[in-house]
């Protein structure tokens, strides 16, 4: 029952806090645009993923890591974990300093190359702030966010990053409209993840006291770290190389337009990864201890979560041009166009659609064995990316990372199931057609559909019951073609109910 207490904790907290953050953090892009430009916005958006490719220095010990606590925790065999996060520390300690050094490096180079007005030194400080959270998560907490994912206590992390996160944007509104300088404003990054920090560690020390780093550490058992590390670079290629190179071909105000559709789409990424990671410490621990039990399991949240998905998305597509018009009134530059959504939807769709069938690689730990398939995915991406973005700009890198989730969602799909579990993957596929037209016909009907949409509240009222209508179309249809994934998501509502009841006692 505590798996599956957790995995509620880790729900409806990575949802709230989901929902508060995104309500905060939605302002923070839109004050940015007003007060200091959209080329502020743009070197803001770059430097992200800047430091995204940056985090490459982890060479994957944290994913390898984590594939290989799932079989102690569920044991509880604590020397096991003990020996394994001893070789995790071992590694982050030498990550985190050589990554201190790369920001500053970083600080000092990357300004020289762009084409900006903004000063050399605010660059540099803005960068180096900026980086600095995750200096101290590597020296300190990366460990503890390791074993508390596997343990299926996410829900920890999260309310912890939900507070900090809302006490940070929060200092930066004050201070943006105080017109502070935006060195002021990158500090916050500095003081609250120094708080977090603080924070983690207490919590580590109260609940697991027999934790011990001192151990002679096992790194046999995290020795695919380097597979993992390609799958890494693969992931973050196709994820986070738009935004560079439209850095360097077209421009920090373009950078600004894919910045501002990725962050209405980067909303419903956080639920769905919320909802994804919410069971998938539970689902690895299943699959290392009851096979069968995982086999039923995985067809229920497959159903349910390909519904959510497809569903979410559909929302955010219908909605995505009427909130950019009021949400980018009065910039400097035009940020509508009726293409970037349908785009921006269709990559979506095929990145997280494919999440289920890509966590059987990872509770089976199939890295070393699907490491040129990453390979291939991140060339795909590159060279129709590269390609396209001279010719149709904007539109050419989301071409380049479509191309390559074409052919990557489809390979995980049918390794997962064929290679793996040992059965066909139509189950999947069927699924994801199912969806896809449910998708087609609610997307086309409300975008064509008269409504009134002058004003945020306008906009609100709409949204919700829409959203509403879309999110029980696509559960009540895939309930009825699903017959054996309902039955076991019955099941499992009842045994949620029944702990929820318990807890209340």
């Amino acid at each position: 029952m505590s798996r599956q207490r957790n995995s509620i904790n880790n729900l409806v907290w990575g949802i709230i806090g989901n929902l508060i953050t995104s309500i905060v953090a939605i302002v923070i892009p839109r004050l940015f645009i007003v007060n200091y430009g959209s080329e502020i916005n743009g070197l803001l958006a770059s430097i992200r993923q800047i430091y995204v490719y940056l985090a490459l220095l982890e060479i994957g010990v944290g994913d390898a890591s984590v594939v290989a606590l799932y079989g102690p925790i569920a044991r509880q065999d604590h020397k096991s974990v003990n020996e394994i996060l001893a070789a995790t520390d071992f590694y982050y300690k030498k990550i985190g300093i050589i990554y201190a050094i790369s920001i500053v490096v970083l600080g000092l180079g990357y300004p020289l190359l762009l084409n900006t007005s903004v000063p050399y030194w605010v660059c540099f400080w803005v960068i180096v702030l900026q980086g600095s959270g995750s200096v101290i998560s590597y020296l300190v907490q990366g460990k503890y966010n390791m074993l508390l994912r596997v343990d299926n206590r996410n829900y920890v992390t999260t309310n912890l990053g939900t507070v900090t996160s809302v006490l940070t944007d929060a200092s930066r509104i004050f201070l943006l409209l105080q017109g502070r300088s935006i060195i002021a404003v990158q500090t916050t990054y500095l003081i609250f993840n120094l708080i977090k920090m603080f924070f983690i560690s207490c919590y580590i020390k109260k609940n697991y006291a027999w934790l011990n780093l001192k151990v002679k550490p096992n790194f046999q058992a995290i020795s695919q770290k380097s597979a993992v590390f390609v799958h890494q670079i693969s992931a973050l290629v196709f994820s986070h190389t738009d935004v560079l190179i439209l850095t360097f071909v077209c421009g920090l105000k373009t950078v600004s337009i894919y910045s501002m559709y990725a962050v209405i789409y980067g909303m419903v990424d956080n639920v769905v990864t919320i909802t994804s990671n919410s069971v998938q410490a539970a689902l690895g621990q299943i699959f290392n201890s009851d096979k069968q039990r995982f086999l039923k399991l995985q067809e229920a949240f497959e159903t349910y979560y390909l519904a959510l998905v497809f569903s979410l998305f559909a929302i955010a597509t219908i909605f995505a041009l009427p909130f950019m018009k009021l949400y980018t009134a009065g910039a400097d530059i035009n940020y509508i166009d009726w293409k970037l959504p349908i785009l921006f939807a269709f990559y979506r769709l095929l990145s997280y659609g494919r999440i289920t069938s890509n966590n059987i690689i990872g509770f089976t730990g199939a890295f070393k064995e699907t490491q040129w398939r990453a390979w291939l995915e991140t060339i795909i991406n590159l060279v129709v990316s590269f390609v396209c973005v001279f010719k149709f700009g904007i539109y050419g890198v989301l071409f380049g990372t479509i191309a390559a989730l074409l052919y990557r969602a489809n390979d995980i799909i049918i390794f997962a199931n064929c290679k793996l579990l040992k059965r066909s993957a139509w189950p999947t596929y069927r699924r994801w057609l199912i969806n896809l037209v449910i998708f087609g016909i609610v997307v086309g009907v409300f975008v064509n559909l008269p409504m009134n949409l002058n004003s945020y509240a306008d906009l609100v009222k709409n949204a919700i019951w829409v959203s509403l209508s879309t999110i029980i179309l696509f559960f009540t249809i895939d309930s009825f073609v699903e017959v054996e994934a309902r039955k076991i998501a019955y099941l499992y509502v009842k045994n949620i109910v029944h702990v929820i009841r318990n807890k209340r006692k």
